[in-house]
Parts: structure tokens; sequence; C-alpha cells
């Protein structure tokens, strides 16, 4: 079935048939290889006892309350996090936003106070690490002594590593923002990737024989401001088209305070003004810079085509994008 979208944990308990709840807790942010384990344990339990697969998760970030003025910058978008819980198997995704009130609810409050409102909820899923409650007091070994306390049974997942290193969304994070793709790629378990929709543009990209699409994206979280390898996906081709792309703020030709998405296409170009596209940034290429003219930027700009063209015939690389 398709999966249902809620906007609060009362939403879900008066729309979700009267069906054994597996439910995965927490914020889920990027969805990676490190939140598969818990995500699938619940949909395999939902999927063995006929019940519902469902997540709760929160927005805002607890940091918006906590260190509004250094907030956690999140890698995807509520809609698109929920789209990549349904490839997963996911029924049912509850968002509950995290407010003073919701802070405030206690440690041992939390699990009773979510029984009463889901009565068919039967099992929670959670990382081993998870911390929930007022301060964060709450972990797995509270949580397991309030599920007996009320019939609930809680699964821990453990941590997955990579390399040694725990996988985890902060890592991700920091990857993104140091423009390693290839690596963030790694621990998401898909292509890192925008959506948005191509605005007109100044055109000097085609006047400098390099027509671009100027995709307009606001992320929360920007990757570093450089040159790319993605690939091009939009219902005017039928297979992602590779390309190069550049997000930055474009200091040699305008020097913006709102960094910009340009993509050009490295094939004959069915894309237009209007066309909703999704780019999967699949290699760093190089850092934005500042060049003395606009002739010295015209010959970067052909060499980061061909050094593009390089990168897709060394890796041979194709579409992994999930949602």
């Amino acid at each position: 079935m398709p999966t249902r979208t809620y906007s609060s944990i009362s939403e879900a308990a008066a729309a979700l048939p009267p069906k054994p709840l597996h439910l995965a807790i927490g914020m889920f942010d990027g969805v990676h290889l490190g939140h598969h384990a818990v995500i699938e344990a619940a949909v395999h339990s939902a999927r063995r006892s006929g019940g519902i697969a469902g997540v709760l998760t929160f927005w805002p970030h607890p940091s918006r309350l906590f260190r509004p003025d250094h907030p956690v910058r999140l890698i995807m978008t509520p809609s698109l996090k929920t789209r990549q819980l349904a490839w997963l198997g996911i029924d049912a995704v509850i968002t509950e936003a995290f407010d003073a009130d919701y802070a405030a609810i206690t440690a041992e409050e939390f699990l009773p106070r979510l029984k009463r409102a889901l009565p068919e909820l039967t099992t929670v899923y959670v990382g081993e690490n998870w911390r929930f409650g007022q301060g964060r007091r709450g972990d797995t070994q509270l949580l397991v002594a309030e599920g007996k306390k009320h019939g609930i049974v809680v699964v821990s997942a453990p941590r997955i590593n990579q390399n040694g290193e725990p996988i985890s969304s902060t890592r991700i994070r920091t990857y993104l923002e140091e423009g390693r793709v290839e690596e963030a790629n790694a621990l998401l378990g898909y292509t890192y990737f925008a959506e948005g929709v191509v605005a007109p543009g100044k055109q000097l990209g085609r006047q400098l024989g390099f027509p671009t699409l100027n995709v307009v994206w606001e992320p929360d979280l920007r990757p570093r401001f450089g040159v790319y390898a993605v690939l091009v996906s939009g219902a005017a081709a039928a297979s992602p088209l590779p390309a190069v792309a550049n997000y930055g703020l474009r200091p040699t030709v305008e020097d913006s305070v709102i960094p910009r998405l340009e993509i050009h296409v490295l094939a004959p170009c069915p894309f237009d003004a209007g066309d909703a596209l999704s780019i999967e940034w699949l290699g760093f290429l190089r850092p934005e810079q500042k060049f003395a003219d606009v002739a010295a930027l015209r010959a970067q700009i052909a060499a980061d085509r061909e050094a593009a063209l390089a990168w897709f015939a060394r890796t041979g690389a194709n579409s992994v994008h999930r949602a």
C-alpha cells in the first residue's frame, strides 16, 4: 500500500487501522545505511505479523529549539525523508513537532504516553545510542524497563561501522561540507541528490559556449562550493544523463550571496526552463574559485567539461538513486 503520512501522533492515532504497530523512532536524517537496521527490523516484523511498519520522526531538529543560533543543518527535507522511508517499505510516517512542550516530556513518561495515543503499538525499534525525554535522560535501558511495564517490546539495533567508524548523519554532513560526495554516498547507500525546477537564466553559459540549466535548489545543508560530476534525470530523458555541475556563488561573474546550482549536460540536452530535475552528485572535481576575467573562466569551464567526461569514462558511473 502507498506510504501514509501524518503530521502528528494524534493525527495518526485517529487514522491508522487497528493492526499491530511496529514503530521505528528517530530523526533518521539522510536515511543512511546506519538507519537501515532499525527501519528494516520494523518492516520485517510488520510483514510477518500482518501489522503496520511505521516511523516516528521529528521536525524541526531538536537543535532548532536548544541551539537556535547554531542548529544542525539537515541532509534532507521531511518530504524526501518520507520517500526514502517508503522505498524501504515503511507503511506510515508520523512527523511530530519538536517544540518546548514535547521536549518537556520526561523519559519515564515517553513510552506510556505513546502507548496511550497509539494503543496498537506492540514494538518500538531504535538505535542503541538513541536518547530521549527531558534532558535526553532516556536510554535504551530505560526504554526496555518502561516497555516491560506497558507490554511493548523494545528492539535496539547496534551501530553499523564503516572503516572502523560508526555510520552517522554527522559524519555524512561533514563529508558533504568537505565535498567528499563519494564517501558520503557510500554511507548513505544511495547517491546524494538535489531536486529543483529549471529557472530562466541570463544565458551567460550559452554565450561562453557551454549552455547551463539553472536549477532552483535551497538545501538546509550546503555541500562544498565547487564543480561536480553529476547525473541529471527528468521527464524529458529516458535515463539519467551525465553532466557537470557548478554549485556556489559565481565569484567571477556575480559573487552572489545565495548559492546557485548550474548544470551543463554532457550530451544533447532535452531539458528547458520549467522542467523538474533530479541531480545525483557523484564526484567532486574542483573547489570554486574566482578567475581574472571571463576568458579565463571560459577556459576553465572547457577544462571542467573534459574532466567530467574523463571522470565518467574512468568510473563507468551510473545511477544508484533510490527515492
